[in-house]
């Protein structure tokens, strides 16, 4: 399930604020790039000899409040993670206008359905970025909905004017290091909203949980409240190994940036994937031996298997070890 890549530029950098640079991404002949719907995202494939390959995932932000991005252009924030691993600091410091890169074509697992009577988008932290494109969405089409944007401070929060001038009294800004000091009350925010709502949530994987929680207390039916989490990314203990596939007897080294799934793809060996969330179930692979614990970051596998150590979801978990077989 290997997507081309394509190849891009790097044609702008805006600093958004102390921790995110928003970056601009242009196709090197600046042909049209493939077309995306709010909540989409893309592959960045960068790195150097000192870093190895670097593969993250960026939603695409879509534009500004007033116009679309160019045919030939995506539009990408990232926000550095000094504490998790190299890849978003390698990103700040070694990407300049000029830096050429290659990306994937965008992936949705996180669609807005514009049918939806009326629409309440969650964001917390660079969970944003989604959260931003569909605020676009809606208001240039006029469709109902309501956003809320919680962040440590307002000088934190990357699009926070922007959002405020897009959605004007439609939209609500929590800050808990400030006088708002505490978690958003999801419980009481989803009490008062209308019926038919379709809540949309991206953020830190507890404020996530914690949503799907609320609305189940609040008596929604599951399929009201759609999510994407960032809390399966890179967790700062990640450290490199190899995998040995016993099938091919090739053996791939996986990089402490790279997901195990990352490598074997751009090793170019066929692997069934979809989300790269830890959550479809399609990436699982038998652990045929490991000489370290086994990380699991999905959320799909039960507690059963995942102390069996006989599987791991490839897309997100890792082993503390050198050497990993896989029965591939």
């Amino acid at each position: 399930m290997a997507r081309k890549h394509i190849d891009v530029v790097v044609s702008a950098v805006r600093r958004l604020t102390p921790r995110v640079r928003e970056y601009h991404l242009t196709a090197i002949d600046n042909s049209p790039v493939p077309a995306y719907g709010p909540g989409a995202h893309i592959e960045v494939h960068t790195g150097s000899q000192q870093t190895g390959l670097i593969v993250r995932h960026y939603s695409l932000i879509g534009g500004t409040e007033d116009a679309d991005d160019a045919r030939n252009t995506y539009r990408i924030a990232v926000q550095r993670e000094d504490d998790r691993g190299g890849g978003s600091a390698y990103i700040h410091s070694a990407f300049e206008v000029g830096t050429r890169l290659q990306v994937s074509a965008p992936v949705n697992n996180f669609p807005l359905d514009r049918r939806d009577a009326h629409s309440l988008l969650i964001a917390g932290g660079i969970g944003i970025t989604p959260i931003y494109s569909m605020a676009r969405s809606l208001a240039r089409r006029q469709r109902d909905f309501t956003v809320v944007y919680a962040g440590r401070a307002p000088e934190f929060m990357a699009y926070r004017e922007e959002l405020g001038r897009l959605a004007g009294s439609r939209a609500r800004f929590h800050f808990s290091g400030g006088q708002d000091a505490g978690k958003l009350d999801l419980g009481a925010l989803l009490k008062h909203q209308p019926p038919g709502t379709t809540a949309y949530v991206c953020g830190p994987g507890t404020m996530v949980a914690a949503t799907h929680e609320a609305s189940r207390s609040a008596g929604w039916a599951p399929e009201q409240v759609r999510s994407e989490s960032f809390g399966a990314g890179p967790q700062g203990d990640e450290v490199p190994f190899d995998v040995e596939l016993r099938q091919s007897g090739r053996v791939i080294r996986v990089g402490k940036d790279v997901s195990i799934l990352d490598a074997l793809t751009a090793a170019k060996v066929d692997v069934l994937w979809d989300c790269r969330r830890g959550e479809c179930g399609l990436c699982p692979q038998t652990v045929l031996a490991t000489d370290g614990p086994i990380q699991h970051r999905d959320r799909y596998l039960s507690d059963e298997e995942r102390e069996s150590g006989e599987t791991m979801c490839i897309c997100v978990s890792r082993i503390r070890g050198e050497r990993l077989v896989l029965d591939v």
